[in-house]
């Protein structure tokens, strides 16, 4: 058997259907299914139930699948060590990015990872927190900055620092909100970010345990532009402890009360690509830029 076929195998598991694993694979469909059929004769099993959806692995092929992939990251780890044994650090990287890049440090970051590995060309992705960590699952970003807590065994992460954010309210609303109650505030026109933000969550672990909802008025994805809706008087939001606490300084909004949210800003990878020389090479360029020493990236265990 060759490697090509372990990899369509894994690909049509995952992916549960033939169109979506060939476009990960970058491979004709009738290829994958003739790398599938192959496979299969060769191991004399049928590997997968044909259905309507799409393709679902028999009860052989989810014994074999765990196999497979150890199989394929043994190879990719062989790999890894002759390039690593080589001295050699290069490619593309595709990193998904989010908030300000002052905040993540992404100038920083760069300019380090330029300067130590010339050959290591970063491949930037402005992206939504959820969008971001399911295109690291699902290898369609080699690695992201992210924030929130959603964690999956397939995904690794290095944590960077905590992250507060503050109710924030147009300045010209200050009577209305300063002395408002939890219905008050829920009742106020809110500023809010797509449900697969880590932002949008944050709302509504806020409200939830009051068992309310928010008011949305109006969404928006990203956090400048979230920040200038509060400030033109649009609606309230969260915002970023220090931005917030920068804007109500200069007049631009004011704060409700002493709430805070907090979470954590996190810079996740596939896991089975820990070893991978331009992972750890970025892991190490974000240990420096961040003065985490020698902290390492912990593992997540549970599954989403």
């Amino acid at each position: 058997m060759e490697l090509y076929q372990l990899r369509s195998f894994v690909a049509v598991a995952e992916a549960g259907h033939l169109t979506r694993a060939s476009e990960k694979l970058h491979v004709s469909q009738p290829a994958v299914s003739a790398q599938i059929k192959a496979l299969e004769e060769e191991l004399d099993l049928a590997l997968f139930e044909r259905t309507s959806s799409g393709m679902v692995p028999t009860t052989a092929g989810q014994t074999l699948l765990a196999y497979a992939q150890k199989v394929l990251a043994a190879a990719q780890a062989l790999r890894n060590e002759a390039k690593a044994l080589k001295g050699e650090v290069a490619g593309r990287v595709r990193v998904g990015t989010m908030s300000d890049p002052g905040f993540i440090r992404i100038g920083e970051f760069l300019s380090a990872t330029v300067e130590r590995y010339p050959l290591l060309q970063l491949e930037l992705h402005q992206e939504v927190t959820g969008e971001a960590f399911a295109k690291v699952r699902d290898g369609d970003l080699d690695a992201s900055f992210y924030y929130g807590d959603l964690e999956h065994r397939l995904v690794g992460r290095l944590r960077l620092r905590g992250v507060t954010y503050r109710v924030a309210a147009p300045a010209a609303w200050n009577e209305r909100v300063v002395d408002a109650d939890w219905d008050a505030i829920a009742n106020q026109p809110w500023v809010t970010t797509p449900s697969i933000s880590s932002h949008h969550k944050l709302v509504r672990e806020l409200f939830d345990k009051h068992g309310m909802e928010p008011t949305r008025v109006v969404e928006a994805d990203q956090e400048s532009v979230i920040a200038s809706l509060v400030v033109s008087g649009v609606g309230l939001s969260l915002i970023r402890e220090e931005l917030a606490l920068e804007k109500a300084a200069a007049g631009e909004v004011c704060l409700w009360r002493d709430v805070r949210l907090e979470t954590t800003l996190w810079f996740i990878y596939p896991l089975a690509r820990k070893d991978d020389p331009a992972i750890r090479a970025l892991l190490g360029v974000l240990r420096d830029t961040w003065n985490l020493g020698d902290e390492q990236a912990p593992a997540l265990r549970q599954r989403a």
